[in-house]
């Protein structure tokens, strides 16, 4: 599927990459199809990927795996809601957070309350609101990696 993108001009995105969000993400729910893009070219790959509609050119969204800034990110969501997704198995889901870059990266943030869930056997998937309460919508991404960087100094 040949998509034109804000960000990364046209691309050519194969089918069985694109990503089905059957009931949209929050606030944009007409739009369906997305897919995951990084960086190819860089020798190691960046813990943020854009999460990029294939339906909208101007509506991408950095996303980041919570687990990548996290100790231990375990949302609790309801089984009824993993349902509308094929109810994967734990080893068949990717998890990724939304999140927000201002220019003054040391305020860059990850959405934990609402995180994006993919089966990655039938690429379905969901953005949902986790029932943790302890989880924030705006996370500290820039202390997060700080703190990790101290820990593996340690």
């Amino acid at each position: 599927m040949v998509a034109e993108t804000k960000f990364f001009g046209t691309i050519d995105i194969e089918e069985e990459k694109i990503i089905t969000f059957p009931m949209g993400i929050i606030g944009f729910e007409n739009l369906k199809k997305f897919a995951l893009i990084y960086d190819c070219e860089r020798e190691e790959r960046s813990k943020i990927s854009w999460l990029q509609s294939m339906e909208e050119p101007l509506m991408v969204l950095p996303v980041i795996n919570p687990n990548d800034i996290a100790e231990s990110y375990t949302p609790i969501i309801e089984d009824e809601l993993m349902k509308m997704i094929g109810d994967p198995a734990d080893q068949d889901i990717l998890i990724f957070t939304t999140m927000s870059i201002p220019s003054d990266l040391t305020k860059m943030t990850a959405n934990f309350k609402a995180p994006i869930i993919i089966n990655t056997v039938d690429r379905r998937a969901m953005q949902v609101i986790v029932e943790n309460e302890d989880y924030p919508v705006k996370y500290n991404v820039y202390d997060a990696i700080e703190r990790l960087k101290a820990k593996e100094g340690e």
